[in-house]
Parts: structure tokens; sequence; C-alpha cells
């Protein structure tokens, strides 16, 4: 694809990284990992559109808390401590759905209904061992998919790594 409206990039160009000219959605994965219009709104709380620096500090502050969430929910997996699975899957929807991640979110959501020894929509009853079974393979999902949007957002904000 061409770099015709990049010109000001040109200085500073690295051809390892993807021309997404100040547009998330127009880095691979985007679409479908991220609401736009959600994160559109923690863009627009930035002074500087080049430095970005309120929201970059807002989705790093994520990235560490979702590490340290996903840490928590192994350990109480092990415990089969379902309770605190779901009040985690709680906490880590709510911060993912801040900043537009949708397939975080939603799988967030479905450890929370597990933990609550709920199917995935939160309606229907299941067993115990049921939960920890699904609650098993929806966080290695949740872990795959906040590395793929973390991916993403590092792309954004030029500090892949």
């Amino acid at each position: 694809m061409a770099r015709a409206d990049s010109a000001k990039d040109d200085a500073g160009d690295r051809s390892d990284h993807e021309d997404h000219g100040g547009d998330i959605m127009k880095i691979t994965g985007a679409k479908d990992s991220i609401d736009e219009a959600t994160f559109e709104q923690i863009l627009e709380m930035d002074d500087d559109e080049e430095e970005r620096e309120f929201s970059k500090s807002i989705v790093y502050d994520f990235f560490t808390q979702a590490e340290s969430t996903f840490e928590k929910m192994d350990s109480n997996l092990e415990k089969k401590d379902l309770k605190t699975l779901s009040e985690l899957g709680h906490f880590l929807k709510g911060s993912s759905a801040t900043l537009g991640l949708s397939k975080v979110k939603d799988s967030c959501e479905k450890i929370q209904n597990y933990g609550q020894k709920k199917d995935e929509k939160g309606e229907k009853d299941i067993t115990e061992e049921d939960g920890l079974k699904k609650l098993e393979t929806t966080i290695k999902q949740a872990k795959q998919e906040f590395h793929d949007v973390e991916k993403v957002l590092r792309k954004f904000y030029n500090d892949e790594q």
C-alpha cells in the first residue's frame, strides 16, 4: 500500500511498522478486537495527538492490570475458587469495556458467568465441574485475545516489542 498520506512520517520511517496514520482500525487485528467508538472516546482526551500521553497511560495501566488479573485467575483456578474467578472476570470485563476491547470483555463476561456456575450467557445453571472446565479454556482464550489486542495497541503507540 502506498504511503502518500504520510509525508510527515518519512523522517522517522521504519519499514517494519504498519502505516496506520493515527487510525487504530487500520492496524491488522484491530477491527476484530476493538470497538472503535469507545476507543475514540479515550483518544479524544489526549492533549497531543502525536504523543497521546493520556490514552497511552490508561492503556498501559490496563496491560499491567490484565497481566496481574490473569495471574490471579490462574492461581484461583488451581484452588477451584469459582467465586473469586467470577469476581476477577467481572473486574477485567469492566476495565476492558472501558477501553473498547470487545473480545477480552466478552471472554471476561463468560468467566464471570462460569464462576457463578451459569452458562456463558448467565442464564442456565451448570455444574461446578462443568464451570471449571469452561473456565480453564475461556481463561486461556481471554489471555490470547489480550495478547493479540496488546500487540495492536503497542503498534498504535509505536511501541512494538
